[in-house]
């Protein structure tokens, strides 16, 4: 029995080992190549950004402001890029907006760029799901995304802003879709009738407000799959004094576009998540979309506040995604999107 033990935990270990050497390897520890150049103060420290106009000013022509998340790369200036591609293709719709895409950096990015103490810094992925920044102070990423709520609520500085979207692809998919459970910002644009909308894209998973999963079975072998960011277990500082069906609620009410491309259909994709938490939930990011949509849809969260649009022939692609006529549709209201559901 001892052998067997201690052939189990050789195995173990073996196995712990390769996932942590690819782990090492992953694409999301190399420094970024470049930082945003705009700062935004938040709490202790400060947040690096992207702006397509030079907010310090006030900007009466903007009506609408598209917040663009990166993905788990924390490439902003690849995504700023795609922001610009879909402003563009938008047109005159795209003229009235104002781009904005967040950097949310780690240490090994501040190192790389000798980046003054003050400038925030999250562990690689928990920036994901709202965790505490590691430095300069220990605010949430969710606190960093108020921040520019808050910011874009200003009327001496947006005194004609109509509408905010709050959009990611891919990891800032899975921000996207936790900020619109926990955000508290949104109250302050409300008071000044500013509607806001969160536009969600192949994300590699999404917070369940019940225990039930697509896949069962796997769910009953894995400890914790039940916690945040998958579920409402554990959850963060940020949101762990508002109870889950608040939380729920608060979700069921905003609105949300759920866009998913078709060909987002890769189980072993590099950068999905593989984890027993997310498999729980599907084997694809496409599976996983459709299959959360009606899981809120059985609890009752549908049309019109929630809507799934797919996008026909895109995969794992956020320019695509973006602007595509059903992308173009979530950000600027241009019609033509024909895949919802």
């Amino acid at each position: 029995m001892r052998a067997l033990a201690r052939l189990a935990a050789l195995a173990l270990a073996l196995t712990c080992g390769h996932a942590f050497a690819a782990d090492e390897d992953a694409p999301n520890r190399k420094p970024v190549k470049a930082i945003g150049d705009a700062r935004l103060q938040v709490g202790g420290g400060m947040l690096p950004l992207y702006l397509s106009r030079d907010w310090s000013m006030p900007l009466p022509a903007i009506l609408r402001a598209v917040i663009v998340l990166h993905g788990r790369l924390r490439n902003a200036d690849e995504y700023y890029i795609s922001a610009n591609n879909a402003q563009a293709a938008a047109g005159e719709d795209g003229k009235s907006a104002l781009m904005i895409v967040p950097q949310f950096l780690a240490e090994i990015d501040i190192d790389a760029h000798k980046l003054p103490e003050d400038m925030l810094r999250w562990s690689l992925e928990g920036w994901e799901g709202g965790d505490a920044a590691l430095a300069p102070s220990p605010v949430s990423s969710f606190d960093a995304l108020d921040a520019i709520l808050a910011k874009l609520s200003d009327r001496r500085i947006f005194p004609n802003l109509k509408q905010v979207v709050v959009a990611g692809h891919s990891g800032g998919g899975q921000v996207a879709q936790r900020y619109a459970i926990a955000g508290k910002a949104e109250a302050k644009l409300a008071r000044q009738h500013i509607d806001v909308r969160y536009v969600i894209a192949n994300p590699s998973s999404y917070a369940y407000f019940s225990a039930d999963r697509p896949v069962p079975a796997i769910a009953a072998s894995c400890p914790g799959y039940d916690n945040w960011k998958y579920g409402m277990g554990a959850r963060p500082p940020y949101l762990s004094d508002v109870t889950p069906a608040a939380l729920e609620q608060r979700y069921a009410e905003r609105e949300v576009i759920y866009l998913l491309g078709t060909q987002d259909t890769n189980p072993k994709h590099p950068a999905l998540d593989k984890s027993c938490m997310a498999e729980a939930q599907g084997p694809t990011r496409y599976a996983r979309g459709h299959a959360y949509a009606d899981a809120m849809a059985r609890r009752g969260h549908g049309m019109p506040n929630h809507r799934v649009w797919d996008v026909a022939g895109v995969g794992h692609d956020g320019d695509k995604m973006l602007t595509s006529t059903c992308g173009l549709a979530a950000l600027f209201d241009i019609p033509g999107c024909g895949a919802e559901r």
